[in-house]
C-alpha cells in the first residue's frame, strides 16, 4: 500500500523491518522505542535502511524437506497428483489407513510451479497479519496447511473481533490438507465452498467487513468408510453397506462436486515396499508441471488466469471439446454413472488439463477416460 500510494518509505518496529523492506522501491527503517522513531525523524539518529537480498531470501526459504522419490509404489496416484498440480485441481485420496495418504499430499506442494514474487509477498501478507511469521522476512515456499478436524467454521475461514485470517487464507497460493475429511464438521465444510469458487473470503463484523485472499488447492484424504476397509483385499471390513453409505454420505455432493480428481490409494505391496529402486524425483515432476502451466498461461494469458481449474463455462466450450470418440466415452460415463452437470465440466477441465501434460491440442478418448477414472466416490 505504502508503495502503490507513491509514498518514499516508513518506519516500522525492527522485527518487521526485514518483511517490510522486501518490497523494492521503497525505504524501510526500523526502530524499537518511540524514542528512536522521534529521534529518527528529527534527524537526530543516523538513518540505518534495512535492505534484504531477495535471491538470497529465496534460496533460504524456498527449500522443502520432502521429496516424491521418498514414496514407494502408488504411481497412479502420483500421476494423479501431478495432474493435479498442472491444473490446480483440488483431489481427494480415498484409500485404507496407512496407505500413503498423508505422505503423497504432503509432498505435493514440491511439485507446483515455484512461488512467485507477487505471490510470496501476498502469501506473507496474510501470514504476517495473523502474527505467524515466525520471524521470516517472506513466505518464499508454497504454504501447506493442515488443520485438525475439530477446528471451528472460523478458524477455517476467519474471524474475532478484529477478524484474523483463518487456514483457508494462510494456506493462500498454496495447499489446504483436511485428512479424515468426513470428521470435520459439516458446517465447517460447507463454509469452505464460497472460498473454493471465489478464491477469496469476507469476514463480516458490525465495524465492517474485511477480505482476505485464498486462493488455494484443497486436498483432502479419507477412508473408504468407518473402519478403513472396504474393497481392500488385505482386511476385512466389518462395515454393512448402509453404514458405507452413511460414512461417505458426511461429504456434500456440492463439496465432492467441486473436487476435480477422486484417486484411490491401495494398500502398497512387500514388493513395492522393499524396491530398493527409488522413483521419479519431485524436480523432475515439477519440470513437466511447468511445462503444462506454461501451455495454460499462454492460453488464458489476456485474462490473466493461470491454470486449467480457473476455467469458465464459455472457457470449456472454447477449449475442452473432445474428439468424437471422446464425447461418445464421456456421454456413456454420464449415463452410467450419474454424474452431476458440474461433474461433466470438471470432468472436460480435468482431460485438458491431461491433454496438455502430452502437449496435445486435442481432447481424445484417452484423454478422457483418465480424467473419468478420477472419479473414484462416483464409481464406487
Amino acid at each position: 500500500m505504502v508503495k502503490d500510494e507513491g509514498l518514499k518509505g516508513l518506519i516500522v518496529p525492527t522485527e518487521n523491518a526485514a518483511e517490510a523492506a522486501v518490497v523494492e522501491g521503497i525505504e524501510v527503517f526500523g526502530v524499537s522505542t518511540l524514542s528512536e522513531a522521534f529521534l529518527l525523524l528529527n534527524g537526530d539518529q543516523p538513518l540505518n535502511q534495512t535492505v534484504v537480498d531477495l535471491s538470497t531470501l529465496f534460496a533460504q526459504h524456498s527449500h522443502h524437506d520432502v521429496d516424491f522419490n521418498d514414496v514407494k509404489g502408488q504411481e497412479h496416484v502420483k500421476r494423479a497428483l501431478e495432474v493435479a498440480a498442472s491444473g490446480g485441481h483440488n483431489a481427494l485420496l480415498l484409500g485404507p489407513p496407512g496407505s500413503g495418504k498423508t505422505m503423497l499430499a504432503r509432498r505435493l506442494p514440491t511439485i507446483l510451479p515455484a512461488m512467485t514474487l507477487t505471490e510470496a509477498i501476498e502469501a506473507t501478507k496474510v501470514h504476517s497479519v495473523a502474527g505467524v511469521l515466525d520471524g521470516n522476512a517472506l513466505i518464499a515456499t508454497r504454504p501447506f496447511r493442515t488443520p485438525h478436524h475439530t477446528i471451528s467454521d472460523a478458524g477455517m475461514i476467519g474471524g474475532g473481533s478484529v477478524p484474523k485470517p483463518g487456514e483457508v487464507s494462510l494456506a493462500h497460493h498454496g495447499v489446504l490438507f483436511l485428512d479424515e475429511l468426513p470428521e470435520f464438521r459439516k458446517n465447517v465444510l460447507k463454509v469452505l465452498r464460497p472460498p473454493l469458487e471465489d478464491a477469496h473470503v469476507t469476514i463480516s463484523r458490525a465495524v465492517g467487513s474485511i477480505t482476505y485472499p485464498a486462493d488455494i488447492m484443497l486436498v483432502t484424504a479419507m477412508n473408504p468408510c468407518r473402519c478403513g476397509y472396504y474393497g481392500d483385499p488385505n482386511h476385512d471390513c466389518t462395515c454393512s453397506p448402509q453404514q458405507v453409505q452413511h460414512y461417505r454420505a458426511k461429504i456434500s455432493g456440492p463439496l465432492l462436486d467441486r473436487i476435480d480428481i477422486q484417486v484411490e490409494v491401495p494398500t502398497v505391496k512387500y514388493k513395492e515396499l522393499s524396491d530398493k529402486t527409488t522413483g521419479e524425483d519431485s524436480a523432475t515432476i515439477r519440470t513437466r508441471v511447468n511445462q503444462a502451466r506454461e501451455i495454460q498461461l499462454q492460453r488464458f494469458r489476456e485474462r490473466k488466469m493461470f491454470c486449467n481449474a480457473q476455467m469458465s463455462s464459455r472457457d470449456i466450450r472454447t477449449y475442452c471439446q473432445p474428439d468424437p470418440a471422446g464425447e461418445k466415452l464421456l456421454e456413456q460415463a454420464m449415463q452410467r454413472l450419474g454424474l452431476s452437470a458440474r461433474a461433466y465440466t470438471r470432468i472436460l477441465k480435468v482431460a485438458r488439463t491431461i491433454a496438455d501434460l502430452a502437449g496435445e491440442g486435442q481432447i481424445t478418448s484417452a484423454h478422457i477416460a483418465q480424467a473419468v477414472q478420477y472419479r473414484a466416490l462416483d464409481r464406487g
